[in-house]
């Protein structure tokens, strides 16, 4: 599933290809959107902005066009009035006179207006956004010792969208490594260092990963690790599947566990209990 900065990306890419410009075509897959057609095509698009792994497209006339990509949800940017070779089902297909936005795939699309967003099953239940530029580390202290959260497991806290917005199963794995947490641990297991550590990873972690398109690992081990030729795959992450392999630190193999049904990648040494 495309987490946080996935997601923050595409609205990027959305909001560049049809934002500020008039429209000439929208179309929704799903019969009960598509008395919306006509009335957005003749509306401009002021804004797309990203809630964690939800988008709204926002229109001038106060409506909303929400998405969720869910697991197989996938935006394309094409020219206007072309489309990707995909066996992929179109969803949604925004047209410019030189721009084309088209979502595949996701079955969550909704429109809604500005008063909606606020009462959205969605949108009403997430906590902050880790991408959030007014986002802080002391606000993200906050959530780990809330009485609401500190007596949770990390590995289930931190996927939990209701608690902070954005992060997914890498990212998890990542700050948990960054901050030298066992992922056995609970917030109130923590010290007080280790919860800074926890609160200044999920910004650092889901941020560096915004801007550089998924990568997560230090970026001067990745300038080495790139000039040594290793692959993508193989400098992109700290911990996450990399499982058998040394840690970039100490050079300990990487252990991988299942909880709750997903992947986790943690070092036995630098995140000992």
């Amino acid at each position: 599933m495309p987490e946080g900065p996935e997601i923050k990306q595409a609205a990027d890419a959305v909001a560049r290809a049809i934002a500020h410009t008039p429209l000439i075509h929208i179309s929704f897959a799903f019969e009960r959107l598509q008395p919306y057609e006509a009335i957005l095509v003749n509306e401009q698009i002021w804004a797309v902005q990203s809630k964690g792994k939800a988008m709204l497209i926002r229109f001038q006339n106060q409506l909303n066009i929400y998405s969720h990509n869910q697991l197989y949800g996938k935006w394309y940017i094409q020219k206007a009035n072309s489309y990707p070779t995909t066996n992929r089902q179109l969803r949604l297909a925004i047209h410019t006179p030189k721009k084309a936005a088209l979502l595949y795939s996701a079955s969550e699309i909704d429109v809604i207006t500005n008063e909606q967003i606020t009462s959205h099953p969605f949108l009403s239940r997430v906590g902050p956004d880790v991408l959030d530029d007014a986002m802080t580390v002391d606000q993200v202290r906050d959530r780990f010792l809330d009485k609401r959260f500190y007596r949770r497991g990390l590995v289930s806290l931190l996927l939990d969208q209701g608690f902070l917005c954005g992060l997914g199963n890498y990212l998890r794995s990542e700050v948990l490594f960054v901050a030298r947490v066992h992922p056995s641990l609970r917030p109130i297991d923590c010290t007080p260092e280790q919860i800074d550590g926890l609160a200044k990873g999920a910004i650092a972690v889901s941020r560096q990963s915004y801007l550089t398109k998924g990568i997560t690992n230090n970026l001067d081990t990745v300038a080495q690790l790139k000039q040594q030729g290793f692959s993508r795959q193989q400098y992109r992450f700290y911990v996450f599947n990399r499982d058998g392999r040394p840690c970039y630190s100490c050079g300990t193999a990487i252990l991988k566990e299942i909880a709750g049904g997903r992947r986790i990648y943690y070092c036995p040494h630098c995140q000992k209990l």
